[in-house]
């Protein structure tokens, strides 16, 4: 049966706080057997809500013959046979109150295009809500209620660098829409990167039972505090199978922070390109053990280089955390705010170093110059831009320049030509392009013949048009 990555939620458990028992110990009285995750539950739930939200879409009519009066004799206008017509989708998720004047954080696919959004907390109460920010990145969206002034219970943070594997924890959502639910499971898994989730992957792992609406809910910890926000599951069928992800707290809080008061999250940038230290490279290179970011490229004039990193350092980690591979040196990045300094651990020639780097926005340099290209060539429909640091980490393109498609005209000679957005031109018929006014000379003169050249997912490809 085929597997899936599904945006569905999760639930997990939290453990009662009581010096009696210890966690690495089996209980040994009856009393012990009978605790209860109950004082928890209650510390929490008030701060988890439930979101309803309606989208209004445009429904294509089953046959236009239906809108003849012949066939309206006998069927009237109650299916509205032959024209597009309006329909509501309902949905349902989860999400978790982090101010007390009704800021609300969950999932961006659970509000994404949504018309109408209700959020109802576990009392009853229920309130109108708008989107104050979206980062379709991370997965992430914040909401702010109408309270008219009245001050809801939150959850506070905790540290999500703290979690260990085995630690316990409560997920709690609304799945399937019956209501307000807690499930209990342990920490399955850290730092985990390669799950197609989204762009920004590094998820907690947990092995709490997942369902259809815990999308945005809570996942907490022994001490009641929020360690994540209930993503997605790994399935089968769509229900759970004991593999589920959250976002971690530390990515959550950066977000609450920077968006939450009006401005917008701007992630950290230091200017390397890297590729991850597999099993094989790691031999061929001499390591004992696989992990961290070999180098590859440094941005000219940025941060790293300014630093004295080099191609060819393998980055092990940031401010003392591991760094395993190029997410996972993305996500350490982006906890941390714009204008500090990072102490990023390197290994040069076996030799362990700590280099300071200073912490700086992406450059937007050159100026995208957005055009939509025209004329008798292949490229015929393209959206392009040039391509900057700045714009490469929006796309999550790991290059620094060239020219790089936006979007695509259904229709156009690029569709055809199987053109996707993310592409990077590389050459024309030969020529190195590295700015749209170089793509349009090379595009200038009609030929009978195009070689063109893209990279794509870091793989040059080519296809000859006649």
């Amino acid at each position: 049966m085929r597997l899936l990555i599904a945006r569905l939620g999760l639930i997990g458990a939290a453990l009662l706080p009581l010096p009696a028992l210890a966690q690495d110990a089996v209980p040994q009285s009856a009393q012990q057997i009978e605790l209860s995750f109950s004082p928890v539950v209650k510390k929490v739930t008030p701060a988890v809500v439930n979101i309803y939200t309606k989208k209004v879409i445009q429904q294509q009519a089953l046959s236009p013959f239906f809108d003849d009066p012949f066939f309206k004799q006998f069927f009237g206008d109650q299916f509205d046979f032959g024209r597009s017509r309006e329909r509501v989708q309902n949905s349902l998720g989860s999400g978790v109150i982090v101010e007390a004047d009704g800021l609300v954080v969950t999932n961006n696919h659970v509000i994404d295009g949504a018309d109408e959004i209700r959020v109802v907390l576990n009392d009853g109460r229920e309130y109108a809500a708008k989107i104050v920010a979206q980062e379709e990145r991370m997965d992430l969206a914040l909401l702010r209620m109408d309270t008219k002034g009245a001050r809801l219970p939150t959850l506070e943070f905790r540290d999500s660098d703290d979690l260990e594997i085995g630690d316990l924890v409560l997920a709690i959502g609304n799945p399937f829409g019956v209501g307000q639910t807690v499930t209990s499971g342990i920490v399955s898994g850290l730092a985990r990167t390669n799950t197609g989730i989204n762009d920004f992957g590094f998820f907690i792992q947990t092995d709490a039972a997942i369902n259809p609406g815990n999308s945005g809910g809570a996942l907490v910890t022994m001490d009641g505090r929020l360690v994540g926000i209930n993503t997605a599951i790994f399935s089968k069928s769509g229900g759970s199978i004991g593999i589920g992800f959250a976002i971690p707290a530390n990515i959550v809080r950066a977000v609450v922070t920077a968006e939450g008061s009006g401005g917008k999250l701007v992630r950290p940038w230091i200017g390397v390109t890297g590729e991850a230290l597999t099993s094989d490279i790691a031999q061929s290179l001499g390591f004992e053990k696989p992990g961290g970011v070999v180098i590859k490229q440094l941005y000219p004039g940025g941060s790293a280089e300014a630093a004295g990193l080099r191609p060819g350092d393998v980055l092990v980690a940031i401010n003392g955390r591991d760094v395993l591979d190029p997410q996972g040196m993305a996500f350490r990045l982006a906890t941390l705010p714009v204008g500090g300094t990072a102490s990023v651990t390197v290994i040069r020639k076996g030799e362990r170093l700590e280099v300071p780097v200073q912490l700086s926005p992406a450059p937007r340099v050159p100026e995208p110059d957005e055009t939509v290209l025209d004329g008798q060539h292949p490229l015929r429909g393209a959206k392009v831009a040039n391509l900057s640091p700045a714009l490469g980490e929006e796309l999550s393109i790991s290059g620094w320049k060239g020219v790089v498609v936006l979007a695509v005209k259904r229709g156009s000679f690029a569709r055809e030509l199987g053109l996707r957005p993310g592409d990077v031109i590389a050459r024309i018929n030969g020529r190195e392009i590295d700015a749209v006014a170089g793509l349009e000379a090379a595009l200038a003169t009609p030929r009978d013949e195009w070689e063109v050249s893209i990279l794509r997912d870091g793989k040059l490809q080519s296809v000859t048009v006649r």
